[in-house]
């Protein structure tokens, strides 16, 4: 068969930009096709935005504090037009870097369309027919929108047109207390608005429930509200939505954000006829992120599996190294990290304590220190929060981080959980001072603590103190 292409990628996020990316560096003749905006969800409506608002509420929450250090601010006005400005600066100065030109650049056909495979090596796009040897399907996710009575009869944000309000909430109501939930809840709270969360189970369900703790009590000492049942009807219009729970209480806001999860985006590109399986959400993918179909891969949030753009251009780095290299690349999650942008912030690598003490129990020895023995944080007067790191033995298999830039502190653990480096050599490391890093190094030589000072090294000691006063 004479193809078109080497490899097609369908989707233009940070899955599909890497993949095709790294493809067209190689030489390979590749297609690149996005239907929508290049840069996906990451640029558009999700990491960008979000932390260029969160940017924004943090300057007014530090004006907000009246008096800290013997430094008087004044009270902030927020001008939200001015917060919308500098949101959508944020995207146009990194827009560049996910632009057509950019990839063609690195030897992409750069095809902005609608995609849909018409055979197992073949891909129609406004009436073009391509067709290549390997095809790679990087489709990205939407928000979940969930089955509530009246949702069809009231607006209703979601993370898509969040960021193009004009004008700023009086009172925002959230359903959902995840990871989106969360932090739009601090950051519109931080900036003016009422804020009120409804969530029917835990709070960042799969983050350190110490952790979850903390930023939670930080927030209602904001301003947030939290309220526990689930949405069951929807009522009013534009300015006055009311939510009703189904424990009959009435919260009444004048806009709405859902934010209860993402779905895989896999109906209209001819997946089902192709015979393609489907999961329950998302598609069905081996550990080298093979379909069914072995040589279509999908990657990042489309297929069943972590949603997390660190996460996509993983997996398009080793879609590439299949594709261009010929080299099996399986995915190996055990120091996969994630970080929500609270303050404080929340990182996690590895298993959570509850994760590991149902994988290993008595076993399992976890390790805190808390940011009020950190002498950085203590001279800064933010020292909430702590470390825990999960050991088995000596061997590192997780760390919950709950404090001021807690996912700066992460990427040691990635070189700890993965083996290629040792609490030892950590515990043993020359770290600049005053750093919150220096918190790393506590837990791992607390970890090392009881083997260095034990009984064996004690009587070494004595013997070597004996034999030098012999002398």
């Amino acid at each position: 068969m004479k193809y078109t292409h080497d490899v097609i990628v369908i989707g233009g996020g940070a899955a599909g930009l890497t993949a095709a990316g790294g493809c067209g560096l190689f030489g390979l003749k590749t297609a690149l096709i996005e239907g929508h905006k290049m840069g996906g969800e990451c640029l558009n409506n999700g990491c960008v935005p979000s932390k260029a608002l969160i940017a924004a509420a943090r300057r007014a929450a530090e004006a907000r504090e009246e008096k800290r250090a013997g430094v008087q601010l004044s009270a902030p006005i927020v001008e939200w037009s001015g917060v919308h400005r500098h949101i959508h600066d944020a995207i146009a100065h990194i827009e560049p870097h996910d632009s057509p030109e950019r990839f063609e650049e690195m030897g992409c056909e750069v095809i902005l369309g609608w995609a849909k495979l018409t055979g197992p090596k073949s891909v129609e796009v406004d009436g073009r027919t391509l067709t290549a040897p390997r095809i790679v399907i990087a489709t990205g996710s939407g928000p979940l929108v969930p089955d509530v009575e009246g949702l069809g009869n009231v607006p209703y944000l979601t993370n898509e047109n969040l960021f193009d309000l004009t004008e700023q909430p009086e009172h925002l109501v959230i359903i959902g207390g995840g990871v989106i939930g969360m932090e739009m809840a601090q950051a519109f709270c931080r900036l003016g608005s009422e804020v009120t969360v409804i969530e029917p189970g835990e709070l960042m369900k799969r983050d350190d429930r110490d952790s979850v703790a903390v930023v939670k009590a930080a927030m209602e000492a904001e301003g947030v509200r939290f309220v526990g049942g689930k949405a069951a009807k929807l009522s009013g219009g534009e300015g006055a939505i009311t939510v009703t729970t189904d424990s009959g209480e009435d919260i009444t806001g004048s806009h709405l954000l859902i934010a209860v999860g993402r779905e895989a985006r896999t109906s209209g590109y001819g997946l089902e006829e192709l015979g393609i399986e489907l999961g329950r959400n998302g598609i069905k993918v081996d550990e080298r992120r093979r379909t069914n179909l072995k040589h279509i891969y999908a990657i990042g949030d489309c297929r069943e599996g972590p949603r997390l753009t660190h996460v996509s251009g993983y997996e398009g780095s080793n879609v590439v190294l299949e594709i261009a290299l010929g080299l099996p690349a399986k995915v190996d999650w055990r120091a996969l990290p994630w970080c929500t942008y609270t303050e404080p912030e929340i990182a996690q690598i590895g298993m959570t304590e509850s994760e590991a003490r149902k994988a290993f129990g008595d076993k399992l020895t976890v390790v805190t220190e808390g940011f009020d023995h950190n002498e950085r944080a203590i001279a800064e007067g933010l020292d909430k929060g702590h470390l825990k790191v999960m050991l088995k033995g000596k061997k590192v298999v997780g760390a919950s981080i709950c404090g001021v830039n807690a996912g700066e502190l992460l990427l040691p653990f990635t070189q700890l959980i993965t083996g290629k480096s040792g609490t030892f050599d950590v515990g043993g490391a020359v770290i600049s001072y005053p750093t919150r890093a220096e918190i790393v190094k506590a837990a791992a030589f607390k970890a090392w603590e009881p083997t260095v000072f034990g009984k064996w090294p004690k009587k070494w000691v004595s013997l070597l103190a004996k034999m030098r006063r012999a002398f």
